[in-house]
């Protein structure tokens, strides 16, 4: 590493430490919670360069995929948290805020940065991945969906949405396999030789290790100090999970995407966000809906009304922006509009 990014470290580690410090010394739960969440945004900023530095090794595909399963590492362990203290619709937002705040914030700023750098103002890539990920996210939304007719409409299925959930999870983790399977085929094998400057595997490797531990350690933390933190300022919890909570356990693609976008990479600035999309809907969201079986509070498909068509509606808007492989800076900033909406709707349940 070099010494600036050994500096950055070493101030992360510290942020944590300090969020330590104050949760067990009973600190004002606003400020635990802000210093949890600087300490969680940190934490993803080592996963995403020391990922980005492994990624040297490999293609792009295989590099957005450890980008966006690593990066995903803190947004599992919030859920999990917020499971255990009961707070089904923090969770439950959270990686509706997650699918959303990915899909439309981050890919929309990734499109206006990409954009206004590249040729023409047209930011272009390759087609395939944002088809793959609305084929998985329309999965998710199909199931999501039809759970939200069953409750409308007080049908026979509706009473047996943990079932139906925990089936449909399983269905969309075997289609998530499959078809990373056959994406990663093709850039599983290394480059001829890593760049001069990477970083050596070993490093990589313990920052990933240490920055996932950090990252269970402080999610557990700021869960514990989210409750009292929004009820001080008077934050519904729909709008924590949807917009704060979802933003600082998504770190990694907040940042990640703009930076490549800004050099111009754009095949792999795409690959970050849509992979994490793809992600969240078919395998963070239901490895969690099976895992949370063992909660006393378990996870299901059911969601509120205006999230089920938030999440539809945003699945067309997506598809429709990036099918054809490319994007407008202004097609970018209507994705970000989008979730302004969405966030303002949440702001006032």
């Amino acid at each position: 590493m070099s010494s600036r990014e050994t500096i950055v470290v070493a101030a992360i580690a510290a942020l944590s430490v300090v969020a330590g410090v104050m949760h067990y010394a009973d600190a004002p739960a606003v400020a635990t919670f802000a210093v949890a969440g600087f300490a969680l945004a940190g934490l993803a900023y080592v996963v995403s360069f020391a990922t980005e530095a492994l990624g040297e090794r490999f293609g792009p595909g295989m590099t957005g995929f450890l980008q966006s399963t690593l990066g995903n590492l803190p947004e599992f362990f919030v859920v999990l948290f917020a499971l255990n203290a009961g707070e089904i619709l923090v969770a439950q937002t959270s990686l509706i805020g997650s699918l959303l705040a990915n899909g439309l914030l981050v890919l929309g700023l990734t499109i206006i940065v990409g954009a206004r750098g590249a040729d023409g103002g047209l930011m272009r890539f390759s087609p395939r991945l944002p088809n793959d990920t609305m084929t998985l996210l329309m999965l998710a939304v199909f199931v999501i969906v039809i759970l939200g007719v069953a409750t409308s409409s007080n049908d026979a299925a509706a009473g047996h949405a943990k079932a139906i959930s925990a089936i449909g999870s399983i269905s969309l983790l075997v289609v998530y396999g499959a078809w990373l399977a056959s994406y990663l085929r093709a850039d599983l094998a290394p480059t001829p030789s890593a760049a001069p400057t990477a970083m050596p595997l070993a490093t990589s490797a313990a920052l990933l290790t240490a920055a996932g531990v950090g990252a269970a350690l402080v999610s557990d933390w700021f869960i514990n100090a989210l409750a009292p933190a929004i009820d001080s300022l008077g934050i519904s919890r729909a709008f924590a999970g949807l917009v704060i909570v979802a933003i600082a356990g998504n770190a990694v693609e907040n940042t990640t995407a703009l930076v490549l976008a800004s050099k111009g990479q754009a095949d792999l600035a795409i690959s970050v966000v849509k992979n994490s999309v793809a992600q969240i809907a078919v395998f963070l969201f239901p490895a969690l809906i099976l895992v949370s079986l063992l909660f006393a509070h378990s996870l299901t498909f059911v969601l509120p009304p205006v999230y089920i068509a938030s999440i539809g509606l945003s699945a067309i808007a997506i598809w429709q922006i990036t099918g054809d492989g490319e994007a407008r800076a202004y097609e970018g900033a209507a994705l970000v509009a989008l979730f302004v909406i969405v966030a303002t709707v949440a702001w006032f349940e």
